[in-house]
């Protein structure tokens, strides 16, 4: 594949992930209502409680995610523990025991009433998930993040044999894809459940992962093809 070619399919994913961004903006009113109902407390009584068999599976499936990054390098045990105990408190708020929607609803309370506009709803082991516009972006948003690293991980397992830098695939468009769709997975969570603690996780997570693409870097910088490769191909996007 030429360089016209690699230009033309990193023009089209940064145009994609552009006019992605730019879909709340359409929404504005429905977002405000759905962050707001979520930081004030309001969401409160209609918030799913004590479904425990889902808070379970929800946090089985998400963690397993983590298992393709650790193909790009070695597993730190740490990075893992801040991911998980993300997941696991998102996990308990949403569909167990929502503290920190409890604790917003008594001490902000902002007096609203107006609940988001619900646009689709689907039953999980008897359990009615509802969703409003910000849900359902959120979704897609950690839908392509789910691909992205899927995707990401087959390059990376098809390149172990040749114990070379993986540069094809997703990798041909974006030096860090798998990163880019955990980063995706944290924003679409946090756009899905945004609440106090949703908030602080998100902008540690984020932090944290970039950090890495940085150090995973710096680590490989001597590498001539590497070079090559990092002025050919963007960061994450």
């Amino acid at each position: 594949m030429n360089i016209m070619d690699f230009d033309a399919r990193q023009n089209v994913l940064k145009i994609s992930l552009f006019i992605l961004f730019l879909f709340p903006l359409f929404f504005l009113d429905d977002f405000y209502i759905h962050f707001n109902s979520h930081f004030t407390g309001s969401i409160l009584p209609a918030v799913i409680q004590n479904q425990w068999h889902i808070v379970f599976l929800n946090i089985i499936i998400f963690v397993t995610f983590l298992i393709p990054l650790s193909f790009r390098r070695k597993i730190n045990w740490k990075e893992y523990g801040i991911v998980t105990a993300f997941f696991v408190s998102l996990f308990v708020e949403m569909y167990g025991l929502p503290l920190t929607v409890f604790f917003a609803s008594k001490t902000i309370n902002s007096g609203m009433t107006q609940s988001p506009t619900i646009v689709f709803s689907f039953y999980l082991f008897g359990v009615n998930i509802a969703m409003d516009v910000a849900m359902f972006y959120a979704t897609v948003l950690m839908s392509i993040g789910m691909v992205f690293i899927v995707v990401g991980w087959v390059s990376l397992y098809k390149g172990l044999e040749g114990d070379e830098i993986v540069t094809s695939g997703l990798y041909s468009l974006s030096r860090h894809p798998q990163y880019l769709g955990f980063l995706l997975i944290i924003i679409g969570w946090f756009i899905g459940w945004p609440t106090i603690l949703s908030t602080v996780f998100m902008i540690i997570l984020v932090y944290k992962y970039v950090k890495v693409c940085m150090v995973e870097e710096k680590e490989l910088y001597d590498n001539e093809k590497y070079k090559e490769y990092m002025n050919r191909v963007p960061f994450l996007v």
